[in-house]
């Protein structure tokens, strides 16, 4: 602790897919100042901080240098936003926290997702992992046991849809007695949405099927023989 104290903790669930994991603390009441991570701009000061070893705090200064997301892991996870700075991720920085110039969190880097280096967590997501975590001590991944590639939807496809779309996915294998087999999907169908929202490419695929959604019906459109259908799916959850 800051004052040198030390606390046992219990682990209240982890998460391998964005390398977080959430401990309890009982008796203890500590005070974080959140900054969500879509706040963060391009170019704005950055310390990253670690404590490496029992000699104290070290720090790394440097700039965002870019947002992005949706991105896969190299766990078979995936973050749907993600920060990157020109710090240098020294050893032992894994799971420090990013700070700003106010000292407000940023977000929590890691170097176990990325075989390309480190990327940092943007503090709003982490939280909300934490918050799935602190209750069901584990984040539900979910599956629809299809094999899809984006397309670029013509003109009369764009008029069966009914809403501005450029993209969508085309079916090109659907796992036999898998979720999208029971639910009527179809190798030649265009998936256009899900849960009534869009989707473009199969990393909006994915993001889409974490959490609540698992193991529930969730509909999902698609367009065959240029017509526009809605079919019910129970989706899938990655064991």
């Amino acid at each position: 602790m800051p004052d040198g104290g030390e606390h046992a903790a219990d682990l209240a669930g982890r998460d391998p897919g964005s390398d977080l994991a959430l401990l309890r603390l009982s008796g203890v009441e500590l005070s974080v100042a959140v900054k969500a991570g879509e706040e963060a701009r391009v170019g704005q000061l950055a310390l990253a901080l670690g404590r490496p070893s029992m000699e104290g705090i070290q720090a790394s200064l440097g700039v965002v240098s870019a947002l992005g997301g949706p991105v896969r892991t190299g766990r078979g996870g995936f973050l749907e936003r993600y920060l990157r700075t020109d710090t240098i991720p020294y050893p032992g920085f894994s799971g420090g926290p990013l700070v700003d110039a106010s000292g407000e969190v940023l977000g929590i880097n890691t170097s176990g997702l990325w075989q390309g280096g480190s990327l940092t967590i943007p503090a709003g997501l982490a939280w909300s992992i934490a918050e799935i975590l602190s209750q069901d001590g584990r984040v539900r991944r979910g599956f629809l046991g299809v094999r899809s590639q984006p397309v670029t939807l013509q003109g009369a496809q764009r008029l069966a849809l009914s809403r501005p779309q450029e993209n969508g996915l085309l079916l090109v294998g659907v796992e036999e007695n898998g979720p999208a087999d029971k639910g009527g999907l179809l190798v030649g169908d265009i998936l256009v949405g899900l849960g009534g929202q869009p989707v473009s490419d199969p990393d909006e695929l994915v993001a889409k099927l974490v959490g609540s959604i698992v193991g529930k019906a969730a509909s999902v459109e698609v367009l065959r023989g240029g017509q526009m259908k809605t079919v019910e799916v129970i989706i899938g959850e990655h064991r």
